[in-house]
């Protein structure tokens, strides 16, 4: 059986690549192990590439009151609400290790509503939701019931611009049929050293 292709775009060569977006593929596959595919496909288009990372890091590596883990849920939950297969297992493997719960992506990734999640956690995915599928319907009411679990309008403003960047990640992922990498499925199942 063969490997299907991880993007029905073309993926350039990394040698051929601009010094500074090589270099980031370079440093993420020596942090990792592998290249996020993600890298690859989005490199198709250089410009594009570094606008796009340079939003993720802007919000996914910020200081704040959101934890890691909690930006990270906000993107599994979203993302598998938008049906984004990629991002389910990418970041579920981000969430499951940031969180250090081998179940929770797999929960926020179905159904958010049936996981086992804090108070915090509830609000937090309902109002990330309800900007990736109904942001219109936003009005004051989603603000007060997100402040009595210390979110301030900082952490509101983050939590909307990770479902929203996402909600544009999930529908340039799903058009482009990029493929998870296979070593995302198992990252964060066992401890470190078990197989």
């Amino acid at each position: 059986m063969s490997t299907p292709p991880i993007s029905r775009f073309p993926i350039p060569d990394i040698d051929t690549l601009p010094e500074d977006i090589r270099d980031r593929i370079l440093a993420v596959q020596e942090k990792a192990g592998f290249i996020p595919n993600v890298f690859l496909a989005l490199a198709h288009r250089p410009a594009e590439f570094r606008a796009f990372f340079a939003y993720h890091d802007a919000l996914m590596e910020k200081e704040g009151g959101l934890t890691p883990a909690e930006r990270e849920m906000i993107v599994v939950a979203t993302s598998g609400a938008n049906n984004c297969q990629y991002c389910v297992i990418a970041h579920g493997a981000i969430l499951r290790i940031r969180a250090r719960n081998p179940l929770i992506a797999d929960q926020v990734a179905i159904n958010h509503r049936k996981a086992d999640l804090s108070p915090r956690e509830m609000a937090m995915l309902d109002f990330a939701l309800k900007v990736s599928l109904d942001a219109q319907d936003i009005d004051e009411s989603d603000y007060q019931a997100l402040y009595p679990h210390g979110f301030d309008d900082e952490d509101i403003w983050d939590i909307a611009a990770i479902a929203a960047f996402f909600g544009l990640s999930n529908r340039m992922v799903n058009f482009m049929s990029m493929r998870p990498n296979d070593e995302f499925y198992l990252m964060g199942r066992l401890p470190k050293g078990t197989h």
